[in-house]
């Protein structure tokens, strides 16, 4: 008989890995929850990670990694204690699991590009400017040439839980109008395309020809254009004014980021569809 694959999620009680469980557990997958939550199976403290017993990965097939103090002004106000967990204890626990023989699946970001015009992809030279794209580009700089390490680099990730959409959505429930900062651009992609991804990932691990991809939709879109499509799914209800915020707002999270995949698409990872009907099925229950 075959034996299930086992995983260990590093982060387990954040928004994305919240949904990489339910398809782990539908997919009959057995999981480690490693957080600092006590629905954790194992306490993780990145700020300690030489404390960790390590021997819980015996038999772990991946360890996909999605924690990390990801709000970029925490990470330019805390530089040196978000730099010391995201970085330092981090680049140690990876080293721990690399030597154990497990996979790595690193959850990264396009914050790693920095704001520009150009359209990034995997081969694309990185240069954050931003202290939480630097801690990124700093882990795939450590490990991209690590034969059992693997990076996704995130575009916004958007779902009914995310940040900006379930303030719109509480902004349509209390019946009050949304402020929507504008100009704010990225490769928008959904959050069941990034646990497709991840599924696609540990089924092609050794076929799949890079380091490093990129998770991002086909189009450019504000968070007008997401404002836009929920009033497409929810008849019109979400009023919203749109606001230009001070400059303070974009030093630590540009305002445009291109960013784009050699393989997503031409390899057949996702298909290749429009934000509009992404967004959509989000909602579809």
């Amino acid at each position: 008989m075959k034996r299930k694959l086992k995983i260990a999620l590093i982060g387990s009680s954040g928004y994305i890995a919240g949904y990489l469980l339910d398809k782990f557990t539908e997919q009959d997958i057995e999981v480690i929850k490693i957080d600092q939550t006590p629905e954790s199976d194992y306490f993780l403290n990145l700020n300690c990670a030489e404390l960790f017993d390590y021997d819980v990965l015996q038999n772990v097939d991946f360890v996909i990694f999605t924690a990390a103090i990801s709000s970029p002004d925490r990470c330019a106000q805390e530089f040196d204690l978000c730099w010391k967990i995201n970085v330092i204890g981090t680049s140690n626990f990876i080293s721990e699991v690399l030597k154990r023989n497990c996979k790595v699946l690193f959850f990264s970001s396009d914050a790693i590009f920095g704001e520009s015009d150009t359209l990034f992809d995997e081969l694309s030279e990185t240069h954050a400017i931003t202290p939480y794209g630097k801690m990124k580009q700093a882990i795939e700089a450590n490990f991209k040439n690590e034969r059992g390490f693997k990076a996704i680099r995130l575009s916004y990730v958007v779902s009914e839980k995310d940040k900006f959409v379930s303030y719109c959505l509480r902004c349509i429930k209390e019946s009050v109008t949304a402020e929507i900062f504008h100009p704010f651009y990225r490769n928008c992609i959904t959050v069941r395309d990034v646990v497709k991804t991840v599924i696609w990932l540990l089924q092609h691990w050794e076929e799949f020809p890079s380091a490093l991809l990129n998770v991002a939709g086909t189009e450019l879109v504000s968070r007008i254009r997401i404002a836009d499509e929920l009033n497409r799914i929810f008849h019109g209800s979400l009023k919203y004014d749109v606001k230009i915020p001070d400059e303070q707002f974009f030093v630590n999270r540009p305002k445009i980021t291109q960013m784009m995949s050699r393989y997503l698409y031409s390899l057949n990872i996702l298909d290749r569809e429009s934000f509009t009907i992404k967004i959509q099925k989000e909602f579809i229950k």
